[in-house]
């Protein structure tokens, strides 16, 4: 099954994700992940729109941090803005299913409609979109990676989350970049915060180590 995010049309031009390092990232990392973020990380883009790469590292294995990205019925898990996540009754994670999020006030937004359009167990990749709902975020697509490096008998793992959305109408292309970018680098953090606990936890450790993802 082909995971890559589809274009919308043959208009536009591709985002060159891959020539930039994103903060974050070194640029050695930067190199062993490339392939990916050509991958699975390249939208098409027409006038009027915009995207990003945001990456994290996490000092937690990659199979506690998918365990957590995978969950697409309990984004609150690590996602700062969700109040509620809704799901049917007989819901089950696969490629199509839709979630009804509630996002806290004081947002440009109230309330989105969501799909699964991508989830790879083998591959650690997982991808949706927003498709209804009271908010500005029109087109929304989201794309997110978990990576597993390793260096002189290191290991570590790095998240990268893309986007392509429309620019609002009255708002710049800066701006709209400006809030989804806080946003998404918002809930990376908490992931990191998140899985380095259950980490921790999972080795019977306790809160003597603290590891700073600002």
């Amino acid at each position: 099954m082909d995971n890559r995010p589809e274009p919308d049309s043959q208009t536009g031009s591709i985002t060159t994700h891959h020539l930039t390092v994103p903060p974050g990232l070194t640029p050695e990392e930067f190199q062993q992940l490339s392939s990916s973020i050509m991958e699975f990380h390249s939208y098409r883009i027409n006038s009027g729109q915009c995207s990003s790469l945001l990456a994290q590292r996490i000092h937690a294995p990659v199979d506690t941090v998918w365990t957590v990205v995978r969950r697409f019925d309990k984004p609150q898990t690590y996602k700062h803005f969700i109040k509620s996540c809704n799901v049917d009754e007989n819901f089950r994670i696969s490629v199509g299913t839709t979630r009804d999020v509630t996002v806290i006030s004081g947002l440009p937004a109230a309330t989105s409609t969501e799909r699964l359009d991508i989830l790879d167990d083998e591959r650690h990749v997982f991808g949706f979109s927003i498709i209804g709902g009271e908010h500005r975020l029109r087109n929304y697509r989201s794309v997110t990676t978990v990576h597993e490096l390793n260096d002189d008998g290191k290991t570590w793992t790095v998240v990268l989350e893309s986007y392509v959305v429309d620019v609002p109408e009255g708002n710049t292309e800066e701006d709209t970049r400006l809030f989804a970018d806080t946003v998404v680098k918002l809930n990376l953090q908490k992931l990191a915060t998140v899985t380095e606990t259950m980490a921790r936890e999972a080795r019977g450790g306790g809160d003597d180590c603290h590891v700073s993802h600002r």
